[in-house]
């Protein structure tokens, strides 16, 4: 959400934003906005004027009285009166507009940074460096699922019994597996000095409403029937609402977190969910790093993320590109994002497995989170990247890793979290 100040001195900068994220149908919001905060500010200006003439005669209605002078004191109590009456009127209005103000703050979208490619979609996202040789080995690479049929380690079936489409059973030495990528990746990044947490995996609709759009939320988000509580649909969400209205000391910035958390998403859209296998699914585990930083530290904070995903992926021996998200990729509170691919030997192509976004000040300012600084107050930024969402994490290593005879080796890495295999046969 940006600034009303800033929307006011800049309107045409924003309506050129809203135009390079082709949501043109946003543009009267704009206009709106504006007139909106011109109205609110009147009556606020009236209804102070009021309150201090409203003070200002009470005094005179006292004085009257004492000096026996009924009739002038009469005069003065009516024009109290009539301003209480007019105060009456302008609270509601004023309430009522502010409303209106918040909600159409809340749709117009963040300022993109100047570095940010200008696109309809994500089939316009810029791909920006590839770390690693991508092999393409001179044997056939099963469909996963079909990899994961040979060791008995899925059962969509049952699942579907349980609990439908999307979502799947993982068992033996793959399922340990999927627990030891999680596992390498917490100690991962607290090698990197961040600060290891576990957050709540329900959270309430006022933080909902302060780290995401409301587009995203309905595609996204599993409401709890008859509960003010939303499932998380990545850790990010209560690991950011746990600062919520909250006056951090600029002293301990930057705060720098990595979460575990299973994530539940209703996957609304276009691609659906996967019949067969585990690619795009209704619950996943993640590792997840958020940092709350000074305004002027976020781009090199975004930089340092992204890296440590690439990081960790060439520590698996698993082949990764960065793609720059197109400003029609970009969701609405973000400043800028790219997308972690790995290689797919099978598809002879990257697919993505991982996402690292700067929203500026968008949620702070949602959710009312500063820092106390030297100058004063001040809303904080924040960023998110995933270190890795398991099962698509699991897929690429299993991918990258299958031998012609059906085997897949065990990166060196995962080997102490997997009781010292080296080989999954």
């Amino acid at each position: 959400m940006l600034d009303i100040k800033f929307i006011r001195e800049n309107k045409e900068l924003v309506k050129e934003n809203i135009k390079k994220k082709f949501q043109d149908e946003k543009l009267p919001l704009v206009d709106e906005v504006v007139e909106l905060d011109k109205q609110i500010r009147l009556l606020k200006q009236e209804g102070e004027s009021l309150r201090a003439s409203r003070n200002d005669l009470s005094k005179q209605i006292g004085l009257y009285m004492r000096n026996k002078d009924f009739a002038k004191a009469e005069e003065i109590k009516q024009t109290v009166t009539k301003n209480n009456e007019r105060i009456a009127e302008i609270d509601p209005l004023l309430a009522e507009s502010e409303a209106k103000l918040y909600e159409k703050m809340l749709v117009i979208p963040q300022m993109i940074d100047p570095s940010v490619p200008v696109g309809k979609d994500d089939s316009e996202n810029v791909e920006i460096q590839r770390f690693g040789e991508p092999v393409v080995p001179n044997y056939e690479i099963p469909y996963h699922a079909d990899i994961l049929a040979k060791f008995n380690a899925l059962d969509k079936d049952a699942s579907g019994r349980t609990s439908g489409n999307g979502f799947y059973y993982l068992l033996g030495d793959i399922a340990r597996l999927h627990s030891a990528v999680l596992s390498y990746a917490r100690d991962f990044m607290i090698d990197k000095g961040f600060t290891y947490c576990i957050p709540p995996f329900m959270i309430r609709s006022d933080v909902v409403n302060g780290v995401m759009s409301f587009k995203e939320m309905e595609n996204m988000m599993y409401k709890i029937e008859g509960e003010d509580l939303f499932l998380i649909g990545t850790s990010e969400h209560s690991m950011i609402g746990r600062f919520k209205n909250q006056i951090v000391k600029e002293s301990s910035l930057p705060i720098t977190l990595t979460s575990y958390s299973p994530c539940f998403r209703k996957e609304v859209g276009a691609h659906g969910i996967e019949e067969r296998g585990i690619y795009r699914v209704h619950q996943f585990e993640k590792q997840e790093m958020i940092v709350l930083c000074k305004p002027e530290d976020s781009m090199t904070w975004y930089n340092k993320m992204w890296s440590y995903t690439v990081e960790f992926f060439r520590s698996l021996d698993v082949p990764v590109s960065t793609l720059e998200c197109c400003s029609g990729d970009l969701a609405d509170l973000k400043v800028k994002s790219c997308d972690v691919e790995a290689w797919s030997p099978r598809q002879k192509k990257y697919f993505e497995v991982g996402s690292c976004s700067t929203l500026g000040d968008a949620q702070a300012r949602r959710l009312g989170i500063r820092a106390k600084g030297d100058d004063g107050n001040y809303l904080v930024h924040t960023l998110n990247n995933t270190v890795v969402a398991s099962p698509r994490g699991l897929i690429a290593i299993i991918e990258n890793n299958y031998n012609e005879d059906g085997s897949i080796n065990i990166p060196k890495v995962l080997q102490p979290y997997m009781g010292g295999k080296t080989i999954i046969k």
